[in-house]
């Protein structure tokens, strides 16, 4: 993803939950994700956990179930992935 793309991605994030989710706490999470992650449903459901929990922000089970169903149907190539941020980010 772009510098420019990850930056708007964060301030849509923080103007939509009204949060202060700084760069470096993404970071920091970002940093333990593998492509692993990303394919086994028990580590991404945590990572949706984790995130949710820094943002402290609630996700219900269905939204979680959202999410785990749209990250494995998209293939999880950089496109796919930002397009499916660029789809979250209109909700």
């Amino acid at each position: 993803m772009t510098k420019d793309f990850s930056k708007d991605v964060l301030n849509a994030i923080n103007k939509k939950t009204g949060k202060g989710i700084t760069e470096n706490s993404i970071k920091k999470i970002a940093s333990g994700v593998t492509a692993e992650t990303m394919q086994d449903e028990a580590e991404l459901r945590k990572l949706i956990k984790q995130v949710s929990d820094m943002a402290k922000v609630k996700v219900t089970e269905s939204t979680v179930n959202d999410i785990v169903k749209a990250v494995k149907a998209s293939g999880m190539s950089m496109s796919n992935m930002e397009a499916l941020m660029k789809m979250m980010m209109k909700k």
